[in-house]
């Protein structure tokens, strides 16, 4: 018998209460989805669709000034069925829309889309044009919108960040579905 504090306790009672406590500080209790959603947010692999003045931005963000690789997003994929995320940066025409959409479905999944830019966004100064597709979403699931014309590559890296967010936390991601 072991006494401590005022109580007795048997060998083994106080054996497998240890046995316990090192379970809960060594072992951790998840389910595989939590797993890949971690997998998943810290090594995204984009396809950058540059379309416009946007995606000199993304290039920069790329850069070794603003480091997208300390984030685990540096390798940009050149081929959509390796890449888990498209970011969308410029003005969509409606001659570009059904490419865009090709290349979206030709993604694996899971898949994410992040909209870079106003022009991605809601079509920007040329929303009113014959030829301008008024925003990515009308036709994609954006995850992520990052504003500005163009936004700087510090606005890039912050809506990575929140997509990393979304995904670690499903639940405050919405379905949509896009047909």
């Amino acid at each position: 018998m072991v006494c401590m504090e005022g109580r007795c306790i048997g060998v083994a009672v106080e054996k497998e209460l240890h046995e316990e406590e090192l379970v809960r500080k060594n072992i951790i209790l998840t389910t595989v989805d939590k797993v890949f959603n971690i997998a998943r947010a810290n090594s995204l692999w984009p396809v950058g669709f540059g379309l416009a003045c946007c995606a000199i931005e993304m290039m920069a963000a790329n850069g070794p000034r603003y480091d997208l690789s300390r984030f685990g997003y540096e390798v940009f994929r050149a081929s959509p069925r390796q890449a888990d995320l498209l970011i969308l940066s410029g003005t969509i025409t409606k001659k570009m829309e059904p490419i865009i959409k090709r290349v979206y479905d030709q993604m694996a999944e899971p898949k994410y889309v992040l909209a870079m830019g106003s022009c991605a966004i809601s079509g920007g100064p040329f929303v009113d044009s014959y030829n301008v597709v008024p925003g990515a979403d009308t036709f994609l699931p954006v995850d992520v919108y990052v504003p500005g014309c163009p936004p700087r590559p510090e606005a890039l890296t912050y809506g990575l960040i929140q997509l990393r967010k979304k995904i670690m936390n499903p639940s405050v991601v919405r379905m949509r579905k896009h047909g």
